[in-house]
């Protein structure tokens, strides 16, 4: 049996639009018996501009003020809307000021439950700048180490692992963070397109090794010691990315 499919509830219930004041102040009874006892959201326009955006619970009172308080004359419009919740009133009326900022309103909306956004992105984007500094360094100094090992010809060789022997090499072509938690502290590194993993300004060619630097004392399996975020934003164990 299919599944029934769940309607949202509405929350705007009614609404009106461009209405002049003059209509208002003519014909109270015909509109204030449509919003008796209702509660909402009202904006008023001056010459087809918006002006003020308020909330009420009794909107008919509250339109019928704005004919004689501080804003009398200054509008020549306005348009209401029936909300059926009063629970998300203040948010609607905070979200509607904070995008329109009419000239009325002196105080912009405020978002008492609402994370600012700005502070992780500039973190975010601080961690993809670190990335793109660290890599662009690392590729100079490859062509470097590659010059001299050319020019020696075949003496020494670098004493490093090779690419090829860096278990995430090719996992993460654009790069990746990844995150550990060691005794109740939260850690980062960083891996880049060739598979190595920076932590602290020291390179590691595996998961296992970086995740020594940190723990210092005892074996640590590296795989599920990292993780790191996935398409729909979950951290998920580095593990999982050899099944």
């Amino acid at each position: 049996m299919a599944k029934k499919k769940r309607i949202a509830r509405a929350i705007i219930r009614g609404h009106l639009e461009k209405v002049g004041s003059g209509i208002f102040e003519k014909y109270q009874e015909a509109i204030t018996s449509l919003i008796t006892g209702k509660q909402g959201v009202y904006a008023l326009y001056r010459r087809q501009k918006l002006y003020y955006i308020g909330l009420a619970s009794n909107l008919k009172g509250r339109i019928r003020h704005h004919l004689k308080d501080k804003h009398k004359g200054k509008w020549d419009w306005f348009s209401l809307y029936i909300i059926q919740k009063e629970d998300h009133i203040r948010e609607v009326e905070a979200l509607l000021v904070r995008i329109a900022e009419p000239e009325g309103n002196r105080q912009k909306g405020k978002l008492k439950r609402s994370s600012n956004l700005r502070n992780m992105l500039y973190r975010e984007i601080k961690q993809i700048q670190n990335k793109e500094r660290d890599d662009f360094f690392e590729q100079e100094r490859s062509g470097q180490k590659r010059g001299r090992i050319r020019r020696r010809k075949g003496k020494v060789k670098a004493r490093t692992r090779k690419t090829s022997e860096r278990p995430l090499k090719g996992v993460f072509p654009k790069g990746k963070v990844l995150y550990a938690k060691y005794k109740g502290k939260e850690y980062k590194a960083w891996t880049n397109r060739t598979g190595r993993i920076r932590y602290q300004g020291r390179w590691y060619d595996s998961p296992s090794a970086a995740a020594q630097a940190i723990i210092e004392k005892g074996a640590v399996n590296g795989w599920r010691f990292w993780k790191y975020t996935d398409k729909e934003g979950n951290r998920v164990v580095l593990n999982g990315i050899r099944k």
